[in-house]
């Protein structure tokens, strides 16, 4: 055979390959990577980012095998709920994986962990067992079927405050002291209500699949007061306790642009695929300066 006649055999083949590699970068959902980073990097304020081999493990760890964890088993348990959801199978909202990827996505989820299972193990000792622990124990509320939190308000809400274990691991990771009360109560708050957020953009196919969540049992317009309530309580923690008024600004234009959304722009009526990814591309964007004024300031990691 020459290699002319090799050579359109071999083109399959790396299709597949692409199609199994964005597959999997998918189910980690890198549209929230810059969110998870901004966790991740509060505990630490204004660190030396560039000459720590554990920060960059830890960040690393909660961007892509922290989220192929959390999001993968999410997909697996919503397979059906995803195929009518218009927003699945991009880098922005996660995957829509055929079910081939998702049989296999059990076992892949697990081959990931187990290396930074054992360095972590080897760097901070038996504690991050019980962290583990502590995770799957979230992982399994959530998405257990028939008795999951996910269909269960306001579990669905509640339960993202599971995300304050990013605070944790980066502060042991780190060796930064673990952050004030006041910042995980935000924490938990503002994990809260970018969830309600996202329930409110898959109101659609959650009522087409079956599934109760906040959102699809209060409404669109009830769901929207409730993140502008959330943000109430953080903008004010945020100038109470730490004083900064640029974050509390940021978060009081949040407050104002979902009581304007519920009472004068679109109200009841369902966001377009578009634009949910601008409002996506908002998102990261505030994350983004987040992370920034974070680094320069570190205002919320101490309280004043």
């Amino acid at each position: 055979m020459t290699v002319s006649e090799a050579a359109p055999a071999a083109v399959p083949k790396q299709r597949g390959s692409l199609a199994a590699t964005r597959f999997l970068i998918q189910v980690s959902r890198p549209g929230l990577w810059s969110t998870t980073a901004l966790f991740y990097l509060m505990p630490l304020g204004h660190a030396d980012i560039t000459h720590s081999p554990r920060l960059w493990l830890g960040l690393f760890f909660v961007l892509f095998p922290l989220g192929f964890l959390l999001y993968g088993v999410n997909d697996i348990v919503d397979a059906e709920a995803d195929l009518m959801n218009p927003r699945k199978g991009t880098f922005m909202f996660g995957s829509r994986g055929e079910r081939e990827q998702l049989g296999a996505l059990k076992w892949q989820i697990a081959v990931v962990q187990i290396p930074f299972l054992i360095a972590f193990f080897s760097l901070l000792g038996p504690r991050i067992l019980w962290w583990y622990a502590t995770l799957l124990l979230a992982v399994g509320l959530y998405n257990a079927p028939r008795l999951g939190w996910k269909g269960r308000p306001p579990f669905d809400v509640l339960i993202q405050a599971s995300y304050l274990l990013v605070f944790v691991l980066s502060s042991w990771l780190n060796h930064a002291p673990q952050l004030p009360w006041q910042t995980f109560l935000f924490g938990a708050l503002f994990a809260m209500h970018s969830h309600v957020f996202g329930e409110v953009m898959d109101i659609e196919p959650d009522r087409l699949s079956g599934r109760r969540t906040t959102a699809t049992t209060v409404g669109r317009v009830p769901s929207k007061f409730l993140i502008a309530a959330f943000l109430s309580v953080e903008t004010t923690l945020v100038w109470i306790c730490f004083r900064d008024w640029i974050v509390a600004g940021f978060l009081f234009l949040g407050v104002l642009w979902f009581l304007l959304d519920a009472t004068f722009v679109w109200k009841e009526r369902a966001y377009t695929p578009a634009e949910m990814r601008l409002f996506m591309w908002g998102w990261n964007t505030a994350a983004f300066l987040g992370m920034f004024w974070n680094w320069a300031h570190g205002s919320l990691t101490k309280v004043v």
